[in-house]
């Protein structure tokens, strides 16, 4: 009997677990790997992120290991000539001054882990199905054995096992493809800290520096025959981004040219529908969802990391009321008990549910709208796209998504920042 599950080792995972941990919570983390998942290159963090992180307590590490983006600028890929510029260090209604930062995935996910006592996570399991057991939920792993808990939460990824089990959908496919490529250099590469986005003919390119020695890149373009063959030859990869990129700074062509084969990765881009989160179960009885278990999204906003770590700061808040109370009131037989827990945990669920729901659903529609501007070839939206207007307005809207404080880890009012251990009965 654990009584807290969490499927799955990537940030959202690890974050749940550690939001958990820090409100006196202990949580068991299944992975399917044999290691930490540190796979993928970089992740936008916006405010909405950095606050997250404050509330884990990881973010000054991460700080000092990667650059913070002071501008985005827009170029035109027909005629190379700058369209907009924005800065990214302006003041937010709801969240302080913008903070923006391009942090590796590995560091993200070894930050995490790093606070996280060794027994919380069990590597090399997998779940096969899971089946209701009263109060609780029992996981069938693939080895064989079972697990039963009080609370399960999803953070398997865009295939999860969890999510199937709330009947959520299997992401669509968004009509795009991406290539994405990461820089190691022995020094330091001398780039502003500028995030430069390059559009035209329906497709986007963007390079950002993330610390003083890395740089991340990403080409991504509708679909059409151009993608065929590309699929595992990232040498073909590398040349079909420098042949659709005629107009940008050649120092720009050079750090692609540079990306080592290994470091360059093909995929299509995925989304749940907003419909689809509307109409869809994020939370049923004991079980949850969170990241792209939850709400996959296309990258055009930069929030599908930064969400992630919303989910995991709020939902630990609510489950962490939910077990307190739960604790306090041992004046019960054990079956007695069972049900007041389990309903505790439902109304967190629910609660947790709701408030995440409308959040999601404007992040993943304003990314799909976004995604349809940038991807369209029509005639009008090219021109569009070449203006000072509609680049500045995309850049403003990617800060704006970025103004959102999910708060700190602690109970009760404001003043009180206790854990919940510390009670007692």
């Amino acid at each position: 009997m654990e009584e807290i599950v969490i499927v799955g080792g990537g940030i959202g995972g690890l974050a749940t677990a550690l939001a958990l941990h820090r409100m006196g919570l202990k949580s068991l983390v299944l992975e399917t790997s044999d290691s930490l998942r540190c796979s993928g290159f970089a992740l936008a963090m916006w405010n909405n992120a950095w606050i997250a992180l404050d509330a884990l307590g990881v973010a000054d590490s991460l700080r000092q290991q990667h650059t913070q983006i002071l501008e985005m600028v827009w170029l035109s890929t027909n005629s190379g000539r700058q369209i907009s510029r924005t800065a990214l260090n302006s003041k937010r209604r709801n969240s302080g001054t913008n903070e923006a930062r391009f942090v590796e995935r590995k560091a993200i996910v070894e930050a995490i882990a790093k606070e996280l006592p060794k027994d919380y996570i069990m590597f090399s399991t997998k779940v096969d199905y899971i089946e209701n057991m009263g109060y609780f939920k029992m996981l069938h792993l693939t080895n064989g054995s079972t697990l039963t808990t009080k609370v399960l939460i999803g953070a398997d990824g865009v295939n999860s096992v969890v999510a199937r089990s709330l009947r959520l959908k299997k992401p669509h496919f968004d009509g795009r493809w991406s290539i994405r490529g990461f820089v190691h250099f022995t020094g330091i590469h001398k780039l502003e800290p500028v995030f430069l986005q390059c559009i035209g003919n329906g497709v986007r390119f963007g390079i950002v520096p993330c610390g003083d020695t890395s740089v991340y890149w990403f080409y991504i373009w509708p679909s059409s025959d151009q993608e065929k063959g590309l699929k595992g030859n990232q040498a073909m990869m590398k040349q079909f981004v420098l042949s659709n990129l005629k107009r940008v700074p050649p120092k720009i062509l050079e750090i692609i040219d540079k990306t080592k084969d290994e470091d360059v990765l093909f995929a299509p881009l995925s989304l749940r529908p907003p419909w689809e989160l509307f109409r869809g179960n994020i939370s049923k009885d004991n079980v949850c969802v969170v990241g792209d278990a939850f709400h996959p999204m296309t990258p055009d906003l930069g929030q599908g990391g930064c969400s992630t770590l919303e989910d995991a700061i709020i939902l630990a808040k609510h489950i962490g009321r939910a077990m307190l109370q739960g604790r306090i009131q041992t004046n019960k037989s054990q079956l007695l008990q069972d049900e007041y827990v389990h309903v505790l945990i439902k109304d967190a669920l629910t609660k947790y549910s709701q408030e995440r729901k409308w959040r999601v659903i404007g992040l993943t529609s304003t990314a799909f709208i976004v995604g349809n501007i940038q991807q369209s070839c029509g005639k009008l939206m090219s021109l569009l796209r070449e203006q000072h207007v509609l680049s500045s307005f995309l850049a403003k809207v990617m800060v704006n998504k970025g103004d959102y404080d999910c708060g700190k880890l602690m109970l009760g009012n404001k003043d009180e920042n206790f854990n919940i251990d510390d009670h007692s009965h």
